[in-house]
């Protein structure tokens, strides 16, 4: 690597910057099993025909505010991880009164990230027909990059949406073609700019609040920053948000409780909606 130049696979993997990553996994697997013992919730509804083509929904145990339904849609690099490892980030929305969708998608590689695209397209589609309601896009890592699309694409929907919170989302996939992360998505330079939101038209209207973590590499707070440049620049209300101290993995963790910080911003996301 010349000197000087980004160090791109030191830029984009997380696990390998969060030496304790397995701990925040574990943990994540434990208090989501926790939340569903407790929650109200509706367990492996399906939106398609798919194996992965399930999601659970997270109603308020008091009363349901009867705004938009928050959709959680979870990272891994569009190759790791399923459902059942995020239920507790429903109970803060939950506890504001919102109902909150947490849908498993196809992975990587046996399914290519336009493809992927697509199948988040099917989930969010089922969710406002299912409950007749608009949605709030929220998602982590590579569900930050799903939550973009589906807010840039409302002709795939029901109903467009026109709230997204990515959190430590990726908008500009070019980057990563030369990483070990591309080893799974099999992406070109010109797939990898086809499928990258920031290439995209933003849409034409609608609010964007992008959180990501103040000790996150300097490729993820670009890359959030950008996305709230570039839309802003075409009108979107866009916000910047970083969470002090915070790395790839426990970002997120604020959602998990009512009077945090990121739940006061998807609250104000929700009531615009």
């Amino acid at each position: 690597m010349a000197s000087g130049e980004l160090d791109l696979e030191a830029e984009y993997n997380n696990r390998a910057r969060v030496p304790d990553h397995a701990v925040h996994f574990a943990g994540w697997q434990r208090d989501a099993a926790a939340y569903r013992a407790t929650a109200r919730c509706e367990l492996d509804l399906a939106y398609g025909p798919g194996e992965r083509h399930r999601l659970d929904l997270f109603h308020p145990q008091n009363a349901d505010a009867g705004g938009p339904i928050v959709l959680f849609i979870h990272g891994g690099y569009w190759q790791a991880f399923e459902k059942s490892s995020f239920s507790h980030l429903a109970r803060g929305a939950n506890e504001r009164g919102f109902t909150v969708a947490v849908p498993s998608y196809d992975l990587a590689p046996a399914l290519l990230l336009a493809d992927i695209i697509t199948v988040i397209e099917a989930a969010a589609s089922f969710v406002m027909l299912h409950t007749g309601r608009p949605l709030v896009a929220v998602g982590h890592s590579a569900g930050g990059h799903l939550a973009a699309c589906l807010m840039a694409r409302p002709a795939t929907l029901p109903r467009p949406i026109r709230a997204a919170m990515p959190i430590s989302g990726l908008f500009d996939l070019v980057p990563l073609v030369p990483t070990s992360i591309n080893k799974a998505l099999g992406l070109t330079i010109e797939e990898a700019r086809s499928l990258s939101p920031l290439d995209w038209p933003p849409p034409a209207s609608g609010r964007l609040t992008a959180v990501v973590g103040g000790a996150e590499s300097s490729e993820f707070l670009r890359q959030s920053r950008m996305i709230v440049e570039r839309w802003g620049k075409a009108g979107i209300a866009t916000r910047y948000h970083e969470v002090p101290e915070a790395h790839h993995f426990d970002v997120i963790a604020g959602l998990a409780s009512p009077a945090d910080p990121l739940v006061d911003l998807l609250a104000d996301l929700a009531a615009e909606a």
